[in-house]
């Protein structure tokens, strides 16, 4: 079975990150992002307009070692994706692949109140950028996904026992870095993210996921109604491929 047309998995053991400035917006462009950021806002008023990582080019350094380059921006930003003839740069997330200690791969939903209500994706989020005094690099993106399995899924993680296992490329050119955790019980998974989804509810917040499915195969995964991230299907085949060739 091949990906999904348009998506990209790659093999990287290594990143080099680089931060550069963003391109410039005319102002025309500018006007026509915020129309469409606001009219976004007054459909879903959840969403933020919170400092985020885009992605402004990448290439090979060297044997399985990525060169990204990064820029500043806020989620507006993607409103540019719906403004005629204007570019935006691609989006750039972590998440995680958390196998059960069975074989099986965790897929989580997202809740109505999100900007991919129903979908079917990895936990994970957009990468943001550092804080003054600190720096983005392969240590700052192990934390990033682990505190995102934290806050998904209730399941601590500690970041060095993440390793960078693929990036993929997909819709609108976003780029993902996929990490792989150590197997847990499923009764851990289920467990963390009952525990976690009720820490939100208690606090008179709808949790960013709303359901989790274990899968052990691609066909498995098909099975699952509502739309699926695009990068999804390609991760949880190679991983049955890799636990395979593993056994």
């Amino acid at each position: 079975m091949l990906p999904p047309v348009g998506i990209d998995l790659f093999d990287v053991q290594r990143l080099r990150l680089t931060e550069v400035e963003a391109p410039p917006l005319s102002p025309e462009d500018e006007s026509a992002r915020d129309c469409v950021w606001d009219m976004a806002v007054q459909a879903n008023p959840t969403l933020f307009d919170g400092p985020v990582v885009a992605c402004a080019g990448l290439g090979w350094a060297g044997p399985r070692t990525l060169r990204l380059y990064w820029v500043r921006v806020t989620y507006r930003h993607y409103a540019l994706r719906r403004v005629p003839a204007a570019t935006a740069l691609p989006s750039l997330f972590v998440n995680v692949v958390q196998p059960t200690d069975d074989g099986r791969v965790l897929a989580a939903r997202m809740s109505p109140s999100t900007a991919a209500p129903g979908r079917w994706q990895l936990p994970g989020g957009s990468v943001e950028p550092p804080q003054d005094g600190e720096v983005l690099d392969e240590a700052a993106l192990r934390g990033q996904a682990a505190r995102e399995l934290v806050e998904e899924m209730g399941i601590y993680i500690p970041p060095d026992a993440l390793r960078l296992w693929a990036v993929t490329r997909g819709e609108n050119s976003s780029i993902g870095l996929t990490y792989l955790a150590p197997a847990l019980p499923a009764s851990a998974l289920r467990e963390g993210f009952a525990a976690a989804s009720g820490a939100e509810r208690a606090q008179g917040r709808e949790p960013e996921l709303d359901d989790i499915a274990l899968v052990r195969s691609p066909s498995e995964l098909a099975g699952l109604a509502s739309p699926h991230a695009d990068y999804l299907e390609p991760v949880v085949r190679r991983y049955t491929r890799a636990s395979l060739h593993d056994a």
